[in-house]
């Protein structure tokens, strides 16, 4: 009879919530928080043996706490990984994996359908110490086999991307790293586990902005990395000398967002595609961009892929004299008065940005035309309101529109 030690004999929703539970001496159910900076030990002795790893155990909360250790065990879990490392941010954790797995002279090939930070950290960080990156269309197979290298030690995507919704063949691009040794780092940050998981399509890591759906209110900022101990340990390795740990107090906050992940990507992904069907519907909507929606150009291999299609989309707007460009799409946000302003996502509450001018404001406008990142272009968020209040609030910012 199982003793439930496994966590592949437990569902994903089971292992967000029973996963690597803590419990002290004090038996409470609920795991409890450790807000401590350091720990002590019975003899110096056993505080050498620490330090020098020769004894399991806690040492210093920038690479070792209860919560935060909980926190990676139970994701990892849920994504099917041996191993998790957590982080201060999502770019913490892209950034501190890049550094700790490449050196100089090393080549990365990426999307261009990324997080505008992340080609700063390609620009501007990444290539003073001489690692070079290699933007391709997210879609088409062909660049990427072209842009890889002798050099190459990397692929790296976000799929289903932001904020355009578009998605990579995990599998073709697991085969094509590694036949030409090569690893494939996924960002799962929009589907999460609840809805993917790329390590069991092929891929060697998989990062997460815990900011967004892990947490799923807007809480906390957090970062992970999960996936084979030999290359997550040196992920962890950079974080324990170069400080962006997490700490235990977001920890704690994920931890308790991971017991309701499940009914939220549920929900989250349900709304979205009520919402991006009436959209198509409207006067003013140019484009929805949701690969949910069947006439989404990769709707098929997101159906192959994910077991949801998320809670992001994007829409291209045109006002009644045709325009299309920046104003339009500032005065539609505007006009709405529910839905909040910001370029945050993952939230119960739903949300709206210009994409062009807020998360990729500091990308080069021919990087942002390559990526499809056009001045009419909004994303939208969708949280748990009611669709019938966003339905209404969407339909001010239309107005605006004049329809």
């Amino acid at each position: 009879m199982s003793d439930f030690s496994d966590p592949n004999e437990l569902h994903t929703d089971t292992l967000a919530i029973r996963w690597a539970q803590l419990r002290t001496d004090q038996m409470s159910h609920s795991e409890p928080l450790f807000l401590t900076s350091s720990f002590v030990y019975d003899s110096a002795a056993q505080a050498a043996a620490r330090f020098s790893g020769e004894e399991p155990g806690n040492v210093y909360s920038r690479f070792t706490n209860p919560t935060v250790a909980a926190f990676e065990q139970r994701l990892a879990a849920m994504e099917g990984a041996e191993k998790g490392v957590a982080l201060a941010s999502g770019m913490a954790a892209i950034s501190s994996t890049f550094f700790a797995l490449l050196a100089p002279g090393d080549h990365i090939v990426s999307s261009r359908s990324v997080f505008g930070t992340t080609n700063v950290v390609f620009d501007r960080y990444l290539k003073k110490f001489q690692v070079e990156t290699t933007m391709v269309d997210l879609a088409d197979l062909e660049q990427w086999r072209a842009a890889i290298r002798p050099e190459t030690k990397v692929l790296f995507l976000e799929t289903p991307s932001n904020p355009l919704s578009e998605v990579g063949d995990i599998p073709a691009l697991a085969k094509l790293a590694h036949d030409n040794g090569a690893i494939l780092i996924v960002d799962n940050c929009f589907c999460t586990p609840a809805l993917q998981k790329p390590l069991a399509l092929g891929a060697d890591l998989v990062i997460h902005s815990a900011t967004k759906y892990l947490d799923g209110q807007g809480r906390c900022l957090g970062g992970a990395v999960v996936g084979p101990a030999k290359l997550v340990d040196e992920v962890h390795g950079f974080v324990r000398s170069a400080g962006p740990s997490m700490s235990p107090f977001n920890a704690w906050v994920f931890l308790k967002g991971l017991e309701t992940l499940g009914i939220r990507m549920e929900a989250h992904s349900r709304n979205t595609l009520v919402l991006a069907e009436w959209l198509e519907q409207q006067p003013g909507i140019a484009r929805v961009h949701y690969a949910g929606l069947k006439s989404h150009p990769q709707h098929e291999l997101a159906a192959r892929q994910q077991s949801g299609f998320g809670a992001v989309l994007a829409i291209e707007v045109e006002d009644s004299d045709g325009n299309r460009d920046r104003q339009a799409a500032w005065r539609f946000i505007d006009g709405t008065r529910l839905i909040s302003i910001t370029a945050n996502l993952g939230d119960t509450k739903s949300t709206i940005t210009h994409p062009g001018s807020t998360t990729h404001g500091r990308v080069a406008e021919e990087d942002k035309q390559r990526a499809g990142i056009t001045e009419n272009l909004i994303r939208i968020a969708v949280g748990l309101e009611d669709l019938a209040d966003l339905k209404a609030d969407l339909s001010l910012g239309l107005k605006t529109l004049g329809f």
